[in-house]
């Protein structure tokens, strides 16, 4: 995880003004707000997560929106991309999933922002293996995956997932499958990969 955030640390504060305005795989998040939600958890208490959550009407999905544009209104991208690197052996873990999930939560919100601008960053091998296989019907559920006949086939990657038609592509593009994402066309191949890729 430490590793995971001082590289994205360093990799953020290489974008450009268009690059941090950009939009996201996150559906109405640019490159601010990805950044900005990152590192929330390092930042609030649980006191005051807990009252964001009251003031969100106990909608998580409400309080880290509201949160990450708040917060990425508030700190210049200096100052986003310290708040990951001075953290990067915080142990801050998700409310479920323990530190499987923090390193999840760090390299999907990497690949949100890296894929949708065409940087060509590899997450390391040994990262996509402890999440690859922790796939599994709780967190597909979590995360609203449905992969009932599919099965997820890595091509760089010694993993597969599922069983029926097969969708293949790089392991981390399908790590993005399993937790929601839709990936631009041209990234998965097989009969259903249209059912993962974004418009």
């Amino acid at each position: 995880m430490a590793a995971e955030r001082r590289e994205l640390a360093d990799l953020f504060e290489g974008l450009g003004d268009d690059q941090w305005n950009a939009p996201t795989l996150c559906a109405g998040w640019r490159v601010r707000e990805v950044v900005a939600h990152m590192s929330t958890g390092f930042r609030l208490s649980l006191p005051a997560t807990l009252g964001e959550l009251i003031r969100a009407r106990g909608s998580l999905h409400r309080m880290t929106d509201r949160v990450a544009r708040r917060d990425a209104a508030a700190h210049s991208v200096g100052e986003l991309c310290a708040f990951l690197r001075d953290n990067a052996d915080h142990r801050w873990t998700p409310p479920v999933g323990g530190h499987v999930a923090a390193l999840g939560h760090d390299v999907v919100h990497g690949l949100d922002v890296t894929v949708p601008l065409g940087l060509d960053r590899r997450v390391p091998a040994d990262r996509l293996r402890v999440l690859l296989d922790a796939t599994g019907p709780s967190g597909l559920r979590f995360f609203g995956v449905d992969l009932r006949g599919v099965r997820l086939c890595a091509e760089d990657l010694d993993w597969s997932y599922g069983s029926g038609a097969e969708v293949r592509g790089s392991a981390q593009d399908l790590l993005l499958v399993t937790f929601g994402r839709r990936l631009p066309p041209g990234r998965l191949h097989g009969g259903p990969s249209s059912r993962f890729t974004g418009r």
